[in-house]
């Protein structure tokens, strides 16, 4: 079988995927939270939103930042690689936390899983360039 992305480019090729993915989980939990506020209020509690709105701009940010990544832009990567690795220990730390509603906590580590493989993959196709 022929391998038709090249050698240096798998990783970002798997950081664009899972960068799209933690976008779609991001406005999915928001999503989630209008849902839920009318239908079980408990379980969109004042905490939940405020992860939420943060989740969904650092969603936004990262895209923004990939885009310019992509492009060529060393800061740009540099960048992203640290956001996923802000996300990665924000979400695994508040994923601890007993304020927020059970299947938030899923969403968290997740996220911190996704957010684990952007970065690793990341730091990857930085040592090869």
């Amino acid at each position: 079988m022929v391998n038709r992305v090249p050698a240096g480019r798998a990783q970002p090729a798997v950081a664009s995927a899972l960068i799209g993915i933690y976008a779609v989980l991001a406005l999915s939990t928001v999503a989630a939270l209008v849902v839920l506020s009318e239908a079980a209020p408990a379980r969109a509690t004042q905490e939940a939103w405020s992860h939420a709105v943060i989740v969904a701009v650092f969603a936004v940010v990262l895209l923004l930042r990939w885009r310019a990544a992509r492009r060529g832009s060393d800061r740009a990567f540099r960048a992203v690689r640290i956001i996923a690795g802000v996300l990665l220990a924000a979400n695994l730390v508040e994923a601890c936390l007993p304020v927020f509603p059970g299947w938030m906590r899923v969403e968290m580590v997740v996220i911190a899983a996704v957010m684990l493989t952007v970065f690793v993959a990341l730091a990857r196709h930085a040592r090869k360039r």
